[in-house]
């Protein structure tokens, strides 16, 4: 039996499916499989197929943080997005959540809940398992503050085990996760805390409205590009070098907030690339500062 058919067996399956359409930058080539398994069993079985197959396998959430290459990806894309995305809300503030479920519907359920905690992730439009795995974050506050413990697939034979928080080496935009791509998140355990509904709403609201001012939110984006240096503002060295409005290809250092690079006409990957190495070139020579990427490279 071909390999389609078998993963068909375990999940939804696309085939030469556009990662342009699952990418917030709308970049990126066609992967031979996109699988959408239909749960965890199904997901163990999709790996030990990849495995069998000697075939790369890559896990996918809402693609808000990727730059995905222009060239066809020779493998299986798994999204959680479509099953792995269910969620309880306990009386004490726990949430336990799959990793699939968008973290801003996340935010939002837990305001209509009474709970707070979550107001920084409300325009973060990716799935808690990313967030996690970049421990993403906003307002001075990120998924560190939130997450008790992990529920990981981490082993050869598919076994899943709960990891505390103290053990997966949170700080900035960093978790233990990107050291060992292996690992598959698949849900996590968040204590919040009891709040007034309508303050948590107020707060999330004005915060929208912030992002809408201040963020190219009309232009396909991965968000921030790149980290913030200690003590510094990564957009603000951007801006100092004149940089803000520079153009090549379809992509833009962005007029509205230097450290978005935003798709304005059908902009490659490798568009984005030569706009990230002449900013990180540019920053290295006036400030001596090495630029690291918050976005990730995939496929490139």
């Amino acid at each position: 039996m071909e390999l389609k058919n078998r993963l068909m067996q375990y999940g939804d399956v696309e085939c030469g499916e556009p990662l342009c359409k699952h990418t917030t930058f709308r970049i990126g080539g066609k992967a031979k499989y996109y699988v959408y398994p239909k749960n965890e069993l199904c997901l163990s079985r999709i790996i030990a197929l990849a495995k069998e197959e000697r075939m790369p396998y890559k896990l996918f959430g809402k693609g808000s943080n990727i730059l995905a290459g222009d060239q066809d990806y020779d493998g299986i894309i798994i999204a959680l997005d479509r099953y792995f995305n269910e969620f309880s809300f306990e009386e004490d503030g726990t949430c336990v959540v799959q990793a699939g479920t968008s973290i801003i519907l996340l935010a939002q359920e837990a305001m209509k809940h009474g709970f707070s905690g979550l107001e920084f992730a409300s325009g973060i439009p990716g799935t808690l398992g990313g967030a996690i795995f970049m421990n993403a974050g906003a307002y001075k506050s990120d998924m560190a503050a939130i997450v008790r413990e992990v529920y990981v697939m981490c082993g050869e034979d598919g076994a899943c085990e709960w990891k505390p928080a103290e053990e997966l080496a949170f700080s900035y935009r960093h978790s233990i996760f990107q050291k060992h791509p292996d690992w598959i998140i698949l849900g996590a355990r968040l204590q919040l805390t009891k709040g007034d509904q309508d303050e948590i709403r107020a707060l999330m609201d004005a915060r929208r409205q912030r992002r809408i001012a201040s963020q190219p939110l009309n232009y396909p984006c991965a968000g921030s590009i790149f980290r913030n240096p200690q003590d510094q503002f990564a957009w603000k060295l951007i801006e100092e070098l004149g940089l803000r409005g520079k153009q090549i290809g379809g992509a833009c250092i962005s007029e509205k907030h230097a450290n978005f690079i935003i798709n304005v006409d059908h902009a490659r990957a490798e568009d984005v690339v030569a706009l990230i190495e002449l900013v990180q070139r540019e920053v290295k020579k006036a400030y001596g500062l090495e630029l690291i990427l918050e976005v990730e490279r995939f496929n490139l």
